[in-house]
C-alpha cells in the first residue's frame, strides 16, 4: 500500500479487495453528492472490476475524494498493449484546488511506469468533465485528442480498441465518445459546466465539441503515453518529484 500526507488531507493507494465496507460507503456518499442518477449495484459492479482505489481521507478519515484504477491488456496491430484505466474518479467540492488526489496519481503512474519498463504502457482516460480533461495538458507533452492536432491513426487504432474492449454496447467509434444510457449517472448542476471564462480556454473549448452530451453523461476516451519523458515539467511540480535530466 503506497501513503503520502498533504495539507491535512491523507491518501493512499489500496487493492480494492481490501477496502471495508465504511469505506465504500464514504465512496458511495460521495460519487452521490456529485452526481446524480448513481446505482449503488452499478457503483458495486464497476469498482469490482477494478484492482485499487485511491483514497484521499481528511483528518476525521472521511474519504473527500477517490479515483479507481486497473490494468487493461490488449493487443493492436499485434503489439502488446498495457493500459492504466481511470474509472470513477471524484473530488468533494469543498476540496477542490486543495486535493492531492492528482498528485498521488502521478506518484503512482511512475511506479506503474518503472513496474513496466519493458512494456508499451499507456493512461486511458474517459472524461465526463472539463476538469477532468484538463488534467491532460497539465500532465502530458502529448495526449489525445487535442484541438492543436490530428490523432495520429495507430493512436486512434488504441483509442477504439480500448473503447470497444472497456463499453462494447456504448462505445460510439466515429465520435470516440462512450454514449451514456438511462442508467448512467451524471454531473450534478454547476459542477461540470463550461462557464464563459473557461470557454476561452481552448482545451476547454475542444473538449465541449468533442462532448457536447457531457451533460448528460457521455464520456470522451482519452489516451496518453505514460512514460517518464511524456509527463511535463508542470506534473512534476504537481507530483512533487524530480523532473528527470534535473538535479
Amino acid at each position: 500500500m503506497l501513503r503520502f500526507s498533504f495539507m491535512k488531507l491523507d491518501g493512499q493507494v489500496t487493492k480494492v479487495e481490501n477496502l471495508s465496507q465504511v469505506n465504500r460507503d464514504q465512496m458511495f456518499r460521495l460519487m452521490q453528492e456529485c452526481y446524480r442518477n448513481v446505482n449503488r449495484d452499478l457503483f458495486e459492479q464497476d469498482l469490482e472490476q477494478k484492482k485499487w482505489a485511491i483514497l484521499v481521507c481528511d483528518q476525521g478519515g472521511e474519504i473527500q475524494g477517490f479515483s479507481t484504477q486497473t490494468i487493461i491488456q490488449t493487443s493492436v496491430d499485434q503489439r502488446a498493449i498495457s493500459t492504466l484505466f481511470s474509472g470513477d474518479t471524484v473530488i468533494s467540492p469543498d476540496f477542490w484546488g486543495k486535493n492531492p488526489l492528482f498528485q498521488i496519481w502521478g506518484q503512482f503512474a511512475l511506479s506503474l511506469i518503472d513496474q513496466f519498463s519493458n512494456q508499451e504502457l499507456y493512461w486511458f482516460l474517459i472524461s465526463k468533465g472539463v476538469r477532468t480533461y484538463r488534467t491532460l495538458p497539465l500532465f502530458f507533452h502529448d495526449f489525445w485528442p487535442r484541438f492543436d492536432c490530428d490523432t495520429p491513426g495507430a493512436i486512434e487504432k488504441i483509442i477504439n480498441g480500448l473503447g470497444s474492449h472497456s463499453y462494447p454496447d456504448h462505445f460510439d467509434i466515429s465520435a470516440g465518445v462512450i454514449r451514456a444510457s438511462d442508467v448512467d449517472y451524471h454531473l450534478r448542476e454547476g459542477l461540470g459546466g463550461i462557464n464563459e471564462q473557461r470557454k476561452m480556454d481552448p482545451h476547454c473549448h475542444f473538449f465541449e465539441q468533442m462532448n457536447p452530451g457531457h451533460a448528460r453523461g457521455d464520456e470522451l476516451c482519452c489516451i496518453a503515453p505514460l512514460t517518464r519523458e511524456n509527463f511535463r515539467p508542470a506534473a512534476y511540480r504537481v507530483i512533487g518529484a524530480p523532473i528527470p535530466g534535473r538535479l
